[in-house]
């Protein structure tokens, strides 16, 4: 089987081929003018040879109705002016019967090899054009990825290399077959039935010429149909390899992202579960121990209040961490909800403040006011949390006593957050992982609590306002966090008046 799809057109009568054969007849018009009134070339010999070279080079450069025409016009005029009697169509022996064969013959076997030699170079030609699709279609294969549009995309890569008029890929489903289609919609080739199993075994036996099973060793996984110009059954087999193949190589990336994604998970809740355990142990043993020292009789007013103060302390360092786990739950989840509301920027350093007050007890904060007295239009519950941790992550990895500066600002993009912190700085090989969840500095790890939750959770809460973070060092030593937030602003006067 040769041919897969729609039948090659008849060959039609073009524009070049007329024009052929006017060049041809004029061609056999001059030399008669020069042989018989220029040169009265009385050989006949001589007359003929030449009508058989211009035969000869119109059958080896056109198609044989003008060879043909063109010998037989050839043939006319010569007997006219050149075969006796001159002036008259007459054969007068068996001579020019022999002369009418000869031209005929070469027309003939002229236009025959000629069109032969054409069509080895368009055999040629189109082999070369094939083998380039199909180089094309393996390096398509190669950036076929995973996900939903890999088998379309696929789809698309073949119709454009092969120039088809319509390509579908049927892959097996739960139930029936999934058909990924590209090209032209109406009219719609109806390849397939019921099933995927009928589709398969019309692909196998070739009672439809259009199908073709995809193949991996003695494994069908597929089928895949193609209607378009014709194509060489050597090259659509090659085709369909290649189909499955990519096929099957989109599923296994598939199922490696699926693996990983599961990997990622059980890494997550691992990590998760140690670090809640580890920094639940010492809050924890922390209330216990108080509560026993609150059972002793010999307590006085100041040490009670001091154990009273050490249970509330720890028990805030509980809900903070619960706060923090079902924070990182809900970004993980994407069912984090923007509430806007229009309000001073000011506010939203008191309410982060106050949410993590107890960290930063030890510690001087000094605010500095660059909105103008403007408004801000955001969510003031996410960005005051998101500040919360750095506010919180500051205090976590600066001396006692040292000075927390939280500078805003309006800029062109929205409110610009800056906490200065006086702690030993960000080693630059840190720089890049300091936003991953569970990620801790080596100075953390040594001497400070913490799940390495809360710079993500900023990450996180900032990216649902499709805001972001970044850190950097500062001059004079010290860290500096910066977050901003994209919101519209106004003057709180003009807002208040309307």
């Amino acid at each position: 089987m040769r041919v897969r799809g729609r039948a090659a057109p008849p060959p039609s009568l073009g524009r070049a081929d007329l024009w052929s054969l006017l060049l041809a007849l004029a061609c056999v018009g001059a030399a008669t003018v020069v042989y018989f009134l220029w040169f009265t070339v009385a050989n006949a010999t001589t007359v003929a040879l030449s009508y058989l070279l211009i035969v000869l080079f119109v059958a080896a450069s056109s198609p044989p109705w003008v060879a043909v025409t063109t010998s037989v016009v050839a043939m006319l005029v010569f007997s006219y002016f050149f075969l006796p009697p001159i002036g008259a169509f007459v054969i007068a022996d068996h001579q020019d019967l022999v002369a009418w064969f000869a031209f005929l013959c070469v027309s003939f076997v002229g236009s025959r090899l000629s069109a032969n030699a054409r069509d080895r170079q368009r055999e040629a030609a189109r082999r070369r054009d094939e083998l380039a699709c199909l180089f094309d279609l393996s390096r398509d294969v190669l950036l076929v990825t995973e996900g939903a549009e890999a088998i379309p995309q696929l789809a698309e890569a073949v119709l454009r290399r092969f120039r088809l008029d319509h390509v579908a890929i049927f892959l097996p489903a739960a139930t029936g077959f999934r058909r990924f289609e590209a090209g032209l919609v109406e009219p719609r080739p109806s390849f397939a039935t019921a099933d995927l199993e009928t589709v398969i075994r019309r692909a196998e036996s070739g009672a439809d010429p259009r199908l073709l099973p995809l193949r991996l060793g003695d494994r069908v996984i597929g089928v895949v149909g193609v209607v378009g110009p014709p194509v060489e059954t050597g090259t659509l087999d090659t085709l369909a390899s290649l189909v499955a193949i990519a096929v099957e190589r989109a599923h296994f990336l598939d199922e490696r992202k699926q693996i990983e994604v599961a990997q990622r998970s059980a890494e997550f809740k691992s990590t998760l579960l140690a670090s809640v355990a580890h920094d639940l142990r010492t809050p924890l043993t922390a209330i216990r121990v108080a509560a026993d020292n609150l059972q002793s009789a010999g307590l006085d007013d100041g040490d009670r209040s001091e154990q009273i103060g050490i249970i509330k302390q720890e028990g805030e360092r509980l809900s903070r961490l619960f706060q923090n786990i079902l924070e990182m739950a809900r970004i993980d989840a994407g069912v984090i909800a923007l509430e806007r509301q229009w309000v001073h920027p000011p506010e939203i350093l008191e309410a982060a403040r106050s949410q993590v007050e107890h960290r930063l007890r030890e510690h001087r904060i000094e605010m500095l006011d660059g909105s103008d007295d403007h408004l801000v239009c955001l969510d003031p519950r996410l960005t005051s949390a998101a500040l919360a941790h750095l506010l919180e992550n500051a205090a976590q990895y600066s001396r006692p006593r040292s000075t927390i500066t939280v500078r805003h600002e309006l800029t062109g993009e929205g409110l610009l957050i800056t906490v200065l912190d006086e702690g030993t700085g960000l080693a630059a090989t840190e720089v890049p992982r300091l936003f991953e969840r569970f990620y801790r500095g080596t100075a953390a790890r040594g001497h400070t609590s913490g799940t390495g939750m809360g710079l993500a959770i900023t990450r996180g809460l900032l990216a649902a306002e499709r805001g972001r973070v970044w850190a950097e060092n500062r001059a004079g030593g010290g860290a500096q966090f910066s977050m901003l937030v994209p919101a519209e602003s106004r003057p709180a006067a003009v807002l208040a008046t309307a």
